[in-house]
């Protein structure tokens, strides 16, 4: 039963979410290891990209964006947890909490979806690609982007905002919107049921064009060279391997879920870390180590290392 006036006056919330695991510091310390690689990662490859001009062009501020994406995307929960694990700090207060929750994956999914549209024009049409997408043209759309995802996740927390909390403890690991939404005072079935819409909207859009994408790459592939080909699928493998990290768990937590998939609360979260730590380490690896001209550049570095050393 929902009753509005057993409401309370919430100024923070309690982590619960990590109260049944047995071996806290253990997972902390794993989280923390991967969270300093993540930010490291994609802190070279902007380095790498802001100072070198050779690679001032559309693919890799692209590439550029996702590592900004993906820095604020982690940085937004990892510490959080990171603190529960190894602080013992269960407490967040109310407005980090709408903020962590407005920090959600939405521009990761976007990022991959302007990505796929890069790669895809630059395979159609390689002659005129620079002519089409300039580098004033691709920071327009990244900044357009930018604001329609805000726009997108801005609804979780707009509707969370007015309702009354019953609750100051939180079920997860951190402040996810079904999380929070299970400590009002209203049913949170039709809040759910948004939370889902929304998410089904912004993957199904961003997947099909995806696939759509490839689908158009793989058959130019065929009509083109051996040579050709090797480029043109090592460009796919990459991205195929950042869109896969990301999607997979999220369609079974958005999507399955909703349609009869019943997860453990320990599943759910193991899915939702997941999602946060996976894709945003293995997006700087994989552009590191499959972009030739990043890759160039460290070997580069290296070579001096050792030779000074």
């Amino acid at each position: 039963m929902y009753l509005q006036n057993a409401s309370i006056n919430v100024t923070h919330f309690i982590i619960g979410g990590f109260d049944t695991v047995i071996r806290p510091e253990a997972i902390g310390v794993v989280m923390l290891i991967i969270y300093i690689l993540v930010v490291l990662a994609n802190t070279v490859n902007i380095l790498f990209i802001i100072f070198d001009k050779r690679l001032h062009k559309p693919m890799y501020l692209l590439v550029c964006n996702l590592a900004v994406v993906d820095i604020i995307y982690t940085s937004s929960t990892s510490p959080t947890m990171i603190g529960v694990l190894l602080a013992g700090v269960n407490t967040i207060s109310y407005v980090e909490c709408i903020i962590q929750m407005f920090l959600g994956a939405t521009m990761e999914l976007f990022s991959l979806t302007i990505m796929a549209f890069d790669r895809l024009i630059a395979i159609i049409y390689p002659l005129q690609y620079h002519s089409y997408l300039t580098n004033t043209r691709i920071m327009v759309l990244t900044y357009i982007l930018w604001i329609v995802g805000s726009g997108f996740v801005a609804v979780l927390p707009a509707t969370v905002t007015p309702l009354p909390h019953c609750s100051l403890r939180l079920k997860y690991t951190f402040c996810d919107y079904a999380a929070v939404i299970r400590t009002t005072c209203v049913d949170p079935e039709k809040y759910f049921n948004l939370g889902a819409i929304l998410s089904f909207f912004v993957l199904f859009f961003t997947f099909i064009f995806i696939c759509l994408s490839y689908c158009v790459i793989l058959f130019f592939v065929k009509l083109s060279s051996n040579n050709d080909r090797k480029k043109m699928g090592s460009t796919l493998v990459s991205h195929l391997i950042c869109v896969i990290c990301l999607y997979c768990p999220m369609f079974v937590i958005g999507i399955l879920t909703r349609f009869g998939v019943v997860l453990t609360l320990e599943e759910r979260q193991g899915l939702i870390i997941g999602i946060i730590l996976g894709p945003t380490l293995v997006n700087p690896l994989v552009y590191c180590l499959r972009t030739k001209e990043i890759k160039n550049k460290i070997v580069k570095i290296f070579r001096k290392v050792n030779t000074v050393g």
